[in-house]
């Protein structure tokens, strides 16, 4: 007897925009672009959603009433690394940055373009899914940090001999593995946005903001100064012998 496979649920997104009738909109062209979408304005349920729906990604408008949606973007990333784009009414580049440096993956700025948040949307689903040649590389080990690419995490390893994971955003775990795999190699802001954001369209300032993040995490697990600024060119990574305490 052959046996068929059921075909895997396409990615959920859920909307949490307070304009009815945009949020309609988003859900009406994700839907057409064959994701699934449920929405909400409300914050409360909006998180309820969220432990209950467990979705794939989470559009998420920071200006809601009742509740910040940065609030919100917090208690996502306490959960986990669940993909979050974020929607502003402002072009404000502080806003923007907040959002990027509590672990938003992306940002779409009203008024936009229905095709193009989805556009967005895809991006960052892609950027989610380990790429067949990260799992095709070996471990990569400096220091005390190692970086897994088959397992996608990345390890501290302890002077006891223990080793403790690091909370790391998709996008902070690319940073970090592609500065780790060449020691010491200056990268500039443009190679990084290219090999570690190729679908997005992000600012320099926005790389700034994940490595800022990306360092406080490295600092926090005991780890020292590990990424150092290279002033108008870039960033490098300094081994664990070499950096600054």
């Amino acid at each position: 007897m052959t046996t068929t496979t059921a075909p895997l649920p396409s990615p959920l997104v859920l909307v949490v925009e307070d304009e009815p009738s945009i949020a309609s909109i988003l859900t009406a062209y994700l839907e057409r672009d064959g994701l699934r979408a449920r929405q909400t304005g409300d914050g409360p349920t909006a998180l309820q959603l969220f432990h209950q729906l467990r979705p794939d990604l989470v559009l998420l408008d920071i200006h809601l009433p009742g509740v910040d949606g940065l609030d919100i973007l917090r208690a996502i990333r306490d959960d986990g690394q669940t993909p979050v784009i974020m929607v502003t009414a402002l072009a404000d580049d502080v806003d923007k940055l907040l959002g990027l440096r509590l672990g938003a993956d992306d940002y779409v700025v009203k008024p936009f373009s229905p095709p193009e948040v989805v556009a967005r949307v895809r991006a960052v689903l892609r950027r989610a899914v380990p790429r067949p040649a990260d799992k095709e590389q070996p471990p990569i080990r400096v220091g005390r940090i190692e970086i897994d690419h088959r397992a996608h995490e990345a390890l501290c390893r302890e002077p006891d001999g223990r080793t403790v994971p690091l909370p790391l955003t998709l996008t902070e775990f690319r940073l970090l593995a592609c500065l780790a795999a060449q020691p010491r190699r200056c990268f500039s802001r443009s190679h990084l946005i290219e090999h570690c954001l190729p679908e997005s369209d992000a600012l320099d300032r926005v790389i700034d903001s994940h490595l800022s993040k990306l360092r406080r995490k490295l600092q926090q697990a005991g780890q020292g100064e590990l990424i150092e600024t290279v002033r108008g060119i870039g960033y490098r990574f300094l081994p664990g012998d070499a950096a600054v305490p």
